[in-house]
């Protein structure tokens, strides 16, 4: 969390989700923009120090978002289940977030909308790493040990059980803990766990500093190239702020066409807000950038969800994003 980056077509309305930096908003509401009418001018984006949010640093970078009238401010985050409580109290305006946190938290009534699309899976983007002295040499031997996932109930934990599932396992097999992802290394060799799920940076920089190995790659299979991140906002402040949230969706759009398009641009800004340095960022593994929020991919989260019971019945992803594409 060294694959390349697919640049895809371009959809109006495109996921004004890219905003995965940013983090608790007050509720302030600045004068509009002169010439853009915007109803809050300064948001907080919720975001995790990994490559997904990559388009919400450019756009603060280029000026996408002070072309539009916006002060977007970057807040980093644990996940998208840790930041749900903070955009509906308002600290955060928008927030990076995970489909299956989101997924769940709308089955159970929470009136979340998904703003974008931020991040899909690809190959050894999220592995199971274990350290190199580690007596495991397979997913078999997981039974009765301790994986580190940095929020429960999230797309870690769904994409661990169905590796889980090709090795004749299941999630009551072994035991899941919470660690935010800059602190599962040190944990794993403190022997506060056997393995961790992990993304880049994290991987590559595990393995080049502390020799860490790859138990399995969670991304195969019936999860293959599976959608990951997405921003997510309340719904009531999707209706409050159209052309805030209009606004932020134009500017992410551009940003989000160059990490599509270009992994250089990537490259170069991981640095700016993540402990990465050039080096390591120029070899990582890279998932894709969607550049469109179509529901018919998205689907397939809910239905791998209702699979493994993270809900109980059927949920239809359409009703919950805003500015989605076939």
């Amino acid at each position: 969390m060294t694959r390349i980056v697919h640049a895809r077509a371009l959809v109006l309305g495109l996921v004004t989700a890219l905003a995965l930096a940013a983090c608790g908003g007050t509720d302030t509401t600045s004068a509009p923009a002169e010439g853009k009418g915007l109803e809050k001018t300064s948001i907080k984006v919720g975001a995790l120090p990994i490559p997904d949010p990559a388009a919400l640093y450019i756009a603060n970078a280029k000026g996408f978002f002070k072309a539009e009238g916006l002060t977007v401010e970057p807040v980093i985050i644990q996940g998208g289940a840790a930041a749900l409580p903070q955009i509906k109290s308002g600290a955060l305006d928008i927030s990076h977030t995970n489909y299956v946190s989101t997924f769940l938290a709308a089955s159970k009534g929470e009136k979340i909308k998904v703003v974008g699309d931020v991040y899909q899976a690809a190959p050894n983007t999220f592995n199971l790493m274990v350290p190199k002295d580690s007596q495991l040499h397979s997913v078999a031997d997981l039974k009765g040990k301790t994986v580190l996932v940095n929020t429960l109930n999230n797309i870690g934990t769904l994409t661990v059980e169905a590796t889980l599932k090709v090795a004749g396992l299941t999630k009551d097999d072994i035991k899941f803990v919470e660690k935010p992802f800059p602190d599962m290394a040190n944990a794993l060799t403190a022997g506060q766990g056997d393995a961790a799920w992990m993304t880049e940076p994290f991987i590559t920089a595990t393995q080049s500093q502390s020799g860490f190995r790859k138990l399995a790659d969670t991304m195969s299979g019936q999860t293959a190239d599976l959608p990951i991140a997405a921003w997510m906002a309340t719904e009531e402040w999707t209706k409050k702020y159209p052309k805030t949230l209009a606004a932020f969706q134009r500017a992410i759009a551009k940003a989000q066409q160059l990490v599509a398009s270009d992994r250089k641009e990537v490259e170069a800004v991981l640095p700016t807000y993540t402990k990465l340095d050039a080096k390591t960022a120029s070899v990582i593994t890279l998932g894709t950038f969607p550049t469109s929020l179509n529901e018919t991919r998205l689907q397939r989260v809910a239905d791998l969800m209702l699979e493994y019971k993270y809900i109980q019945s059927p949920l239809d992803v359409k009703t919950i994003l805003v500015g989605a594409s076939g």
